[in-house]
């Protein structure tokens, strides 16, 4: 029987995993000892900090990026056919969202083995829960374009998108948070409501929801702070 490929979330920065990581969560991430991750030094530091003890020199490790394909993970997969439970982690948040988690999960479905996502935080829901935007209706684009040009257009875009009531959400990579307010601010309409949603579950957490207008009034300096944007016209 094949084993099972778990969706394991991991703390959102250096939030401690006590206050997000449920123990069901952490006990069957404990247990494994076959990996794909996005980046293995910094999952085998996370699965340190979950237990100092953990066995990193018996446990394997499958880096996985956008350009992962199914042919380089065979070894990974046979494994897992063969009934050895596996797990698939990210830098931060949930696996397969704005990450290639999805790549995993993916050929997993097509192999016919089982996918089961584990509980912890993610920081598109967590922003828009809080956001008080629709949280009924609402569409994730990613990363937009990162040239100013392409960016300004997609912002345009999804404004006109969210005017039928439906969120639109996106990221950007936090070194240009700043580019991306600055172009929010200058293409959007004055009465488009904005919430930015930075270090969301660190101590140093930032959510603010406003109109455009409000926004032009007091522009936050995010620095290199890991950031969700979220407009609703």
């Amino acid at each position: 029987m094949s084993g099972i490929v778990y969706m394991i979330p991991v703390t959102l920065g250096d939030a401690d995993p006590d206050s997000s990581i449920p123990c069901g969560t952490r006990e069957i991430t404990l247990s494994l000892r076959l990996f794909a991750v996005e980046e293995v030094r910094t999952a085998r530091r996370w699965l340190r900090s979950l237990d100092k003890t953990f066995p990193i020199d018996s446990t394997l490790f499958f880096p996985v990026g956008k350009h992962s394909d199914a042919a380089g993970l065979e070894d990974f997969f046979s494994r897992v056919s063969g009934g050895s439970d596996a797990g698939v982690m990210s830098e931060a948040g949930m696996p397969g969202l704005a990450d290639p988690g999805n790549i995993i999960a993916s050929e997993a479905h097509r192999r016919g083995i089982r996918v089961v996502p584990l509980t912890g935080p993610s920081s598109v829901m967590l922003a828009l829960v809080a956001s008080g935007l629709n949280g009924q209706s609402f569409s994730f684009h990613g990363y937009l374009p990162v040239e100013t040009q392409g960016r300004r257009k997609a912002l345009k875009e999804l404004e006109r998108l969210s005017a039928a009531g439906s969120t639109q959400i996106f990221m950007e990579t936090p070194f240009r948070n700043s580019k991306m307010i600055d172009d929010i601010l200058s293409v959007c309409h004055p009465s488009t409501r904005l919430c930015i949603a930075a270090d969301i579950s660190l101590p140093t957490e930032f959510i603010r929801t406003m109109s455009i207008a409000e926004w032009h009034r007091k522009v936050p300096v995010l620095d290199k702070r890991p950031a969700v944007f979220l407009i609703l016209a």
